[in-house]
């Protein structure tokens, strides 16, 4: 039993805006099935997706207050060109650049319109085939201990922990990799992105959520009432959902 990162949860003012956004940066399609803006590989909406990672988007009434998510996304380049590039043309969709003390890095750090960060990596082999997300990257206090919850959760493999880093991917080998990264500032309100989990088939959504709390995860009350998903925080207070199989 485990589960698998059907999405990346983005909330946004303009769903749909936001959503287009990230659809034109990924070269990806923009789907509306409901009142969320779903972000995939092209041709025809196929969800969850068999090897991606999807990016969902979400329409709060709520701006963007935090200084800085918990949580980003980092997106792959094949080669210096490719990543002056991808940044070029994202900053032509409206991305802007941003300054959350990164100092000098191989890497450019962007904000998308509603000022979520996010990072256009330098080329890497392990990013080769990763698909246009490279990481989903969270910043936490213990790397080692986020990196033992999160690899039982999905049952993914951990590739690299360090005390400051740690890096986790699907067992198969596709898709993104999943990056801690140890920070000192606290977590101080709720994530403006978050993953969303589906079970694997034929598996009970409740099961799984207990599997989870069994881990440390614990249940997360948003004023949500009855929806079809239960919402969760990992052991570091990072909410995450567990969809209907």
């Amino acid at each position: 039993m485990a589960s698998r990162p059907a999405q990346v949860n983005i909330k946004a003012l303009d769903a749909a805006a936001v959503g287009r956004f990230w659809a034109a940066a990924l070269g990806w399609s923009a789907y509306s099935p409901g009142v969320t803006t779903y972000v995939g590989p092209p041709g025809g909406l196929v969800w969850p997706d068999p090897v991606f990672v999807g990016v969902d988007v979400v329409p709060v009434p709520e701006a963007k207050t935090a200084a800085k998510n918990r949580m980003h996304l980092d997106l792959a380049t094949t080669s210096a060109a490719h990543q002056a590039e991808l940044v070029a043309r994202l900053r032509t969709l409206g991305a802007t650049p941003v300054d959350i003390g990164q100092g000098e890095v191989p890497w450019t750090v962007l904000a998308d319109p509603e000022g979520n960060e996010f990072c256009v990596r330098e080329p890497r082999e392990v990013h080769r085939d990763t698909g246009p997300i490279a990481a989903v990257v969270v910043d936490c206090a213990d790397p080692r201990a986020m990196a033992r919850f999160w690899g039982e959760a999905l049952g993914w493999t951990v590739h690299r922990v360090t005390g400051d880093h740690a890096t986790l991917r699907s067992a198969t080998g596709t898709g993104p990799c999943l990056g801690f990264f140890r920070t000192p500032e606290p977590k101080t309100a709720p994530d403006r992105v978050h993953l969303d989990l589906l079970p694997s088939p034929g598996d009970d959504r409740a099961a799984e959520v207990a599997r989870l709390r069994g881990l440390g995860a614990a249940d997360l009350d948003l004023g949500q009432g009855e929806v079809e998903w239960s919402c969760l925080t990992d052991p570091e207070g990072h909410e995450f959902c567990v969809l209907n199989p």
